[in-house]
């Protein structure tokens, strides 16, 4: 078996444990069924999935994600094959999974802390631009507001929502706070949208984000989360 990232383990387990993701790529699943065992095509659009000496085909999903009762079958298939080798290995203590948001109009940068280094890796959100004005967040109908604020586009957050759905610590960091922020509308987001996650935000911080550094974020973050002791 490939060594797994931090993700990739969370996942596995929690599909082991038949806690089904709500959202599961079809990407995902097969970087996890190769690392996991092999895939082998089976015709133009369906595969063979071959883990721990159990076999089960798969069809290639015509939208991004699998379907609920497809990710019901990959977890009772990897649960028939869980082999020693596939089973996920126990950490003592479990090592968190620590994101930050650094966010303002312009875009959202997450960090996912892995070994108790922060940033670790870096993905990058951008907000839709379809009329290419970079200064600021805008709405898809912007020419027809009049006299009050345009109204923040749902994709961009609900983008960054999805990449923070397995974090248990997650910390804001963004530039000014009230109805111009980009963090406080984030962070209203989230609570409304998405509870579970909002639940892990245990804290929000403002900063010259023109100036903000690697070492400054890792900074703010410690000050925030957890300590893992060996």
């Amino acid at each position: 078996m490939t060594h797994l990232r931090h993700d990739e383990k969370m996942l596995h387990e929690s599909l082991l444990e038949g806690k089904l993701p709500r959202n599961l790529s079809w990407a995902d699943t097969t970087e996890l069924i190769g690392k996991l065992g092999s895939i082998e095509p089976h015709g133009h659009d369906e595969f063979t999935f071959v883990v721990g000496g159990q076999r089960e085909f798969f069809k290639k999903p015509h939208t991004h994600d699998l379907g609920t009762e497809e990710v019901a079958r990959l977890s009772k298939f990897l649960r028939a094959a869980n082999p020693a080798e596939t089973k996920p290995a126990v950490e003592t203590p479990a090592q968190p999974n620590r994101m930050v948001v650094v966010i303002d109009h312009h875009a959202a940068h997450v960090y996912q802390d892995v070994d108790e280094k922060v940033p670790e890796s870096e993905k990058t959100v951008k907000p839709h631009d379809p009329w290419g004005f970079h200064h600021h967040l805008i709405h898809k109908k912007e020419a027809h507001y009049v006299g009050e604020r345009v109204p923040e586009e749902r994709s961009f957050y609900e983008e960054v929502a999805q990449m923070l759905v397995h974090a248990n610590e997650i910390v804001l960091i963004g530039h000014g706070t009230g109805t111009s922020s980009a963090v406080d509308h984030l962070l209203a987001f989230l609570k409304d949208n998405h509870h579970e996650i909002a639940q892990h935000v245990i804290a929000t911080e403002t900063a010259d984000l023109s100036a903000l550094t690697a070492p400054e974020i890792e900074a703010i973050a410690k000050k925030h989360m957890i300590a893992v002791v060996a």
